[in-house]
């Protein structure tokens, strides 16, 4: 038809199929942008909208709720009891004869109850003033260094487990120690012993992160306020201690401060201040999602996206198998890690097939096929995994506080913070107690002794 038209008109008509083209890239761009969600980008689970399709519900497997036949049995564990109640039968419930005499090995029910609160334990310091029967000058008795807060450490420790390890606000932590334990206390103080235990923790962190040198860990950070200004908290977790560390920046400067020393193999996302790293296993469930954002692209790009997902998701599953013991490590190097190999590596070499863009299929699949030195480490060193899934649960809690308390107000809350959350984290994953640990900690803390321990007992 357009040779029908004169010159001019069809300039006019070119110019508006071009225009028309334009406008249909970028309507699929934004399609795509306003389409994305936790299963195709890094946005957070939080932000999806109420239509975004969640994975399909398990189908009915036919089996009555609850505990299921054979399943290990976790008693509940025997204290030691206050008192001793013991109960006989009068008579057989069979027959109805009379019956008497003691059970060697009788059934042991305990009902647990938390006592009445005591009243504090009140120390009263009286510093005596004296005057000096030579100058006239009146000296008072200083006070012992260890009774400088006007509280005491299992003080201490509680408040710095509710506020940090339970997240509770500091009027909440006031009320609950002043209702349960029928101890004063205002919010001013809770903070002086949040800054108190950020002292007495700092050497349990520097601890904790010379221990992640040279082992493999899951290093990520999240966002953070400080003082009202844009901050990090850094993660490094570990198979038994995780560190923390919050800096307002986000450089490879930061992460030897949170490693201070050769790291061995990091797990981390694609973020380009891991790109020094000599050693690193790049992230699979960062770039499952990727491969998802792929296949929702709707484009060139969209079969080598199901591809790629679908060789990554048997690779995932046999892994998974290795994890629990059903598969050795060797069986899977020879099977599910070469398949998923040849695989990816027949469809990242494809980019050039999809049309160019900043963030297009065609800027996605180079990278990819730029990292596969790094996709692999998981199957070749032992002890690191091929998802970044334990340094993003450990930052969780983290996240949860910002979103509650929007960051701390200066640098000893983030102290504070980075300190009571590698104890938690540690605790959590050696199966210790956080209070016990606090209490020594913040007890060695105020005697200028030698801390707690935060590394694992050797086995």
């Amino acid at each position: 038809m357009l040779d029908r038209l004169t010159p001019d008109d069809r300039v006019f008509v070119e110019a508006l199929i071009a225009f028309n083209v334009k406008l249909l890239a970028e309507l699929k761009d934004l399609k795509f942008r306003h389409g994305l969600n936790s299963t195709n980008s890094s946005l957070p689970p939080s932000t999806d909208r109420p239509h975004v399709k969640r994975a399909p519900p398990r189908p009915p497997s036919g089996k009555k709720k609850g505990a299921q036949p054979g399943r290990a049995h976790t008693p509940r564990p025997r204290l030691i009891p206050t008192r001793i109640v013991n109960l006989h039968a009068d008579a057989c419930d069979g027959c109805g004869q009379p019956l008497s005499g003691d059970d060697p090995h009788p059934f042991v029910h305990q009902v647990i109850e938390i006592p009445p609160p005591p009243p504090p334990d009140v120390t009263e310091y009286r510093l005596h003033r004296l005057t000096c029967p030579g100058c006239g000058h009146r000296t008072r008795s200083p006070l012992p260094a260890a009774a400088q807060s006007g509280f005491g450490p299992r003080v201490q420790a509680i408040a710095a487990m509710l506020t940090g390890g339970s997240r509770l606000g500091k009027r909440a932590v006031s009320a609950l120690i002043g209702d349960l334990f029928g101890v004063p206390i205002s919010t001013g103080a809770v903070c002086n012993l949040q800054h108190r235990t950020a002292d007495a923790l700092a050497p349990v962190v520097a601890e904790a992160r010379r221990y992640v040198v040279g082992r493999p860990a899951n290093v990520d950070e999240t966002t953070w306020t400080e003082d009202r200004h844009s901050s990090y908290v850094w993660v490094a977790a570990t198979k038994s201690v995780t560190a923390f560390l919050i800096s307002r920046t986000r450089e490879r400067a930061t992460l030897q401060d949170l490693i201070p020393g050769e790291p061995g193999t990091l797990t981390t996302d694609r973020h380009s201040i891991y790109y020094h790293l000599k050693d690193r296993q790049v992230c699979w469930a960062h770039l499952r999602r990727d491969f998802q954002a792929l296949i929702d692209r709707q484009d060139e790009g969209s079969p080598i996206g199901q591809g790629l997902l679908a060789a990554a998701d048997a690779m995932l599953g046999a892994w998974k198998q290795v994890r629990i013991g059903a598969m050795t490590r060797e069986a899977f190097r020879a099977g599910p890690l070469i398949a998923a190999q040849t695989a990816f590596r027949a469809l990242t070499t494809r980019w050039a097939e999809c049309p160019r863009g900043k963030k297009s299929a065609r800027a996605v699949l180079y990278e990819l096929s730029q990292l596969d030195r790094e996709l692999w480490r998981f199957a070749e060193v032992d002890g690191v995994e091929p998802t970044n899934n334990a340094a993003e649960r450990a930052l969780r809690h983290g996240v949860f506080w910002r979103k509650m308390s929007f960051g701390t107000d200066s640098a000893k809350g983030s102290r504070f913070v980075e300190g009571i959350l590698t104890v938690l984290e540690s605790c959590r994953q050696q199966g210790r107690n956080l209070l016990s640990f606090l209490l020594v900690a913040v007890t060695a803390g105020r005697h200028a002794t030698a801390p707690p321990s935060i590394l694992p007992a050797p086995s």
